[in-house]
C-alpha cells in the first residue's frame, strides 16, 4: 500500500504499553499542564499582543485572541480525543498515520519540524534580545558582535543583508522580525539612533540551546521541574502587571475599541472588524506549542486521562490571561504606541506609577521565552522518535539513553541544528512558516477525529471530544482560514519545503517503513 498505509489502533496501543526500550514515564497532570502554559505564555504576551493592536485591530485586539484561542480550542479538543487514544509521542503524526496513511504523517510530521525545531530558533533569538538588555542594565555590556548573527532579514523587503542595527545606549537591536519594522540601509538606522555591527555571532541564543540541550539529554523529569519554576515566575509577573495595570487603566483608551478602518498607502487596510479578523491568524503564534503536551505521552503516568486535562486546561488559562492582558495595555496606553519591540514596557512607561514593574517585565520575558524553548526542544527529539521507530527516519533517531531514558543521540542532533539557526542565519521570514506547518497539523487532527469516528466508531475514546461533527468542522475551518491568510511568499516556502519532505520520503522513508515492508511480505 505504500504511500496509503496506515498503523492500526491497536498496535499503535501496543506500542505505548510497551516498556521496552521505551521512554520513562514520570510527568503528571500538572507537570503537562504546565508545559502546556511554559510553551503558549511568551512572545504572545511579551510581543504580538502590542503588535496586533498598533498595526491591526487596536483595543479589539482582545476579541482577535478570543477568535484564536477558539480555533486551538477546537483543534485541542480534537487533539485530546486522539491523545487519550494513542498515547504516543509522535503528536499530530501519529494521529494521521492512523486515520490518512504514511504519506500524510509524512507531510505532518515534517511540518512538524518547522513549528518546533524552527520556533526554538527564532524564540531563542528573541530571548537574547531580551537577555542582552538586562545585562545592560546591569552594566554588563556583551559586545554587539557577539549578540547577533551574521546575517539578517530586512522584514519589509525580505532581503538578506550582513549587518545589524542597534540601539547605541542599551545595545538591544532595533530590527523587530515580529513586525517587520526594519532599516533600509545604513544610514537609516544612524538616523533612528543605532549603530551599525557586523555580526559574528548570537552568542546567548546558542548558549541557551546548548544548557537546555544538555538538561533535557539528561531527563524530562529534571526538565519539567525547571519548567515549573520558570512558568510559576513568569506567571507571578503576568499576573502582577494584570492586577496593577487594571487599576490605573484610561478608559479613554479603549474608544474607539475597534478603531475605524484605514486604508494604508499600499491599499490594505488595517483598523475594523477586518482587522479584528486580520489580527487572529498573527497572534495564532502566541499559541503555538500547546499541542507540545501530545509529544510528552509516552512520558505520562496516566497519558489517558492527563494529556486531555494538560492540554485544555493550558489552552483555557493562557487564553483568559492573554485576553487580560490585551485590555490592560490597550487600557494604559493608545494603541498606536505599541507596536515596538517591548510592547509591555511601553505600556507601563505611560505611567510613572507602574515603573517599578518594567525590571520584573524583563525578567519575565527572559524567563517566559527560555520555557517556550525548552518544550520546543523537547518536543521535536520526541516526533523524530516515533518516526524513526516506524522506519521512516534513520535509526540513529530511535535511540534511547541507556541511563536517562531519554531520545538523547536526536536531543543532540535537534540541539545542534537549532543552535546553528539561531547562531548564525536570518531568521525574518520564520514565523509566519512556523505558523503555517503548525495550521496544517491542527487542520488534519481535527479532520482526522471525523475520519476515525466514521471509519471505526467501536473504539474506546477515554476522551470523547464534544459535539462532532460540530468542533472538528469549527476547528479544521478555523486554521484553513487562519492558513488561506498567510501571505504568498509564505505559501512559496512552504511549497518548498514540502517538496524537499516528500523527496526525503520518497527517497529514504517509503523504502525503510515498517509498515510498507511488512505489507509487501503479505
Amino acid at each position: 500500500m505504500g504511500i496509503w498505509s496506515k498503523k492500526s489502533i491497536s498496535a499503535l496501543r501496543a506500542e505505548a504499553d510497551s516498556s521496552e526500550g521505551g521512554l520513562k514515564r514520570t510527568l503528571g497532570a500538572l507537570n503537562l499542564t504546565m508545559l502546556g502554559i511554559g510553551a503558549i505564555i511568551g512572545a504572545g504576551i511579551f510581543v504580538l499582543t502590542g503588535t496586533a493592536a498598533a498595526n491591526f485591530a487596536g483595543p479589539g485586539v482582545s476579541l482577535s485572541f478570543v477568535l484564536a484561542g477558539l480555533a486551538c480550542l477546537f483543534a485541542g479538543l480534537c487533539y485530546a480525543e486522539f491523545a487519550s487514544m494513542i498515547p504516543i509521542a509522535g503528536s499530530a503524526y501519529t494521529y494521521s498515520y492512523a486515520t490518512m496513511g504514511e504519506g500524510v504523517a509524512w507531510f505532518i510530521g515534517w511540518n512538524l519540524i518547522l513549528e518546533y525545531l524552527f520556533a526554538a530558533s527564532t524564540v531563542a533569538v528573541g530571548w537574547s534580545g531580551y537577555f542582552s538588555a538586562m545585562l545592560n542594565s546591569a552594566g554588563i555590556h556583551l559586545p554587539a558582535a557577539f549578540a547577533s548573527a551574521p546575517l539578517t532579514v530586512e522584514g519589509g523587503h525580505n532581503v538578506v543583508r550582513a549587518f545589524t542595527c542597534v540601539n547605541s545606549a542599551t545595545g538591544a537591536t532595533l530590527l523587530d522580525a515580529a513586525t517587520s519594522a526594519a532599516f533600509t540601509a545604513r544610514d537609516a538606522c544612524t538616523a533612528a539612533g543605532g549603530e551599525v555591527v557586523n555580526g559574528l555571532i548570537n552568542l546567548p541564543a546558542v548558549l541557551l540551546i546548548v544548557a537546555l540541550t544538555t538538561l533535557l539529554v539528561r531527563g524530562v523529569q529534571e526538565s519539567a521541574t525547571l519548567n515549573n519554576i520558570i512558568v510559576a515566575i513568569k506567571m507571578t509577573i503576568v499576573l502582577l502587571v494584570i492586577a496593577f495595570g487594571f487599576m490605573y487603566v484610561n478608559k479613554d483608551n479603549w474608544t474607539p475599541f475597534i478603531p475605524e478602518m484605514v486604508t494604508n498607502p499600499d491599499g490594505s487596510t488595517k483598523y475594523g472588524m477586518a482587522g479584528v479578523l486580520r489580527a487572529a491568524p498573527v497572534v495564532f503564534f502566541a499559541y503555538i506549542g500547546f499541542d507540545a503536551v501530545s509529544t510528552a505521552a509516552q512520558e505520562a503516568k496516566n497519558p489517558q486521562r492527563d494529556l486531555p486535562i494538560g492540554m485544555i486546561a493550558s489552552l483555557l488559562i493562557c487564553t483568559v490571561l492573554y485576553i487580560l492582558m490585551s485590555l490592560v495595555m490597550t487600557g494604559l496606553a493608545p494603541y498606536t504606541a505599541l507596536g515596538v519591540a517591548h510592547p509591555v514596557s511601553a505600556a507601563l512607561e505611560a505611567v510613572p506609577q507602574l515603573k517599578w514593574l518594567e525590571n520584573l517585565v524583563n525578567i519575565g520575558a527572559v524567563a517566559g521565552l527560555s520555557s517556550v524553548v525548552l518544550v520546543m526542544l523537547m518536543g521535536q527529539p520526541r516526533i523524530f522518535f516515533t518516526m524513526s521507530r516506524d522506519g521512516l527516519l534513520p535509526p540513529i533517531f530511535g535511540r534511547v539513553h541507556p541511563k536517562f531514558q531519554t531520545p538523547a543521540a536526536s536531543t543532540i542532533i535537534v540541539g545542534v541544528i537549532a543552535l546553528i539557526i539561531a547562531g548564525f542565519f536570518p531568521l525574518g521570514l520564520l514565523g509566519e512558516l512556523v505558523s503555517g506547518g503548525t495550521l496544517a497539523a491542527f487542520a488534519t487532527v481535527c479532520i482526522g477525529v471525523l475520519v476515525l469516528r466514521s471509519r471505526s466508531p467501536e473504539l474506546e475514546r477515554p476522551f470523547r471530544t464534544p459535539l462532532v461533527p460540530l468542533v472538528p468542522i469549527l476547528g479544521a475551518g478555523a486554521t484553513l482560514y487562519m492558513m488561506y491568510q498567510l501571505p504568498a511568499l509564505t505559501w512559496m516556502l512552504l511549497a518548498a519545503w514540502t517538496a524537499i519532505g516528500m523527496t526525503t520520503y520518497f527517497v529514504y522513508g517509503m523504502r525503510n517503513s515498517r509498515i510498507g515492508q511488512q505489507d509487501a511480505k503479505r
